[in-house]
């Protein structure tokens, strides 16, 4: 079964964005965005695409699938 992986955490600290600047950017918790860098939380696709926005990037950039081993 494939898993979510993500790289938000690069993007977001190249943009020079703390966590709450980006929650507060996509409307969520500091917490929900850090539960998604650590991959606790998988986030919804509507919030997907707002953190995608948020960071001026694809959906694609951020989030990809990651096969079994």
């Amino acid at each position: 079964m494939a898993g979510l992986t993500n790289n938000l955490k690069d993007h977001r600290t190249r943009l020079g964005l703390t966590q709450a600047q980006l929650a507060k950017a996509t409307d969520v918790s500091r917490k929900t965005i850090n539960t998604i860098e650590n991959r606790i939380f998988t986030p919804s696709t509507i919030l997907s695409l707002k953190i995608a926005r948020a960071l001026n990037v694809s959906l694609h950039d951020i989030f990809a699938l990651e096969e079994d081993a």
